[in-house]
Parts: C-alpha cells; structure tokens; sequence
C-alpha cells in the first residue's frame, strides 16, 4: 500500500485556489501564512470557526477558507 503522508490538496483560500500539504490543520494553514492568531477570524465553509478549535480541525480537498485579518487604526 503507497503512503500517502506526502500527497497534498486544493482548497480554495480567500476564493483562489490553494495547494495544501496532507498535515492540513486550520492551525498548520495559519502558521504557514505567517498570521497572528489574535488578529484573524477564520470562516470555514461558511462557518465561523473559533481560536480553541483550530487545532482540532483538518482540512479536506475542496474546502473554502476566508480569512479576515483585522487591521488597527484611527
């Protein structure tokens, strides 16, 4: 049987498409962004996913990811 720990995916990221690695974790995605994590909201499919289950979460072919970064001012 072919391992397939290597193997990696689209999903779509702010509407473009994505290749993701098969460690597909919602935390794994953030850190590979570069994002700082108190100043993000994620919507996974359509559903806002809160900070405590980031790292619980996995991503799969074909899903779609929004990614608000909040920005401070004046």
């Amino acid at each position: 049987m072919a391992n397939d720990s290597n193997q990696s995916f689209s999903i779509q990221l702010n509407g473009e498409p994505y290749l993701i690695g098969n460690d597909a974790r919602l935390v794994k995605l953030v850190e590979r962004l570069n994002l700082r994590r108190g100043r993000v909201a994620i919507e996974l499919n359509k559903s806002v996913i809160p900070k405590a289950e980031w790292a619980g979460v996995r991503l799969k072919p074909g899903d779609q990811i929004e990614i608000v970064n909040f920005v401070g001012g004046g």
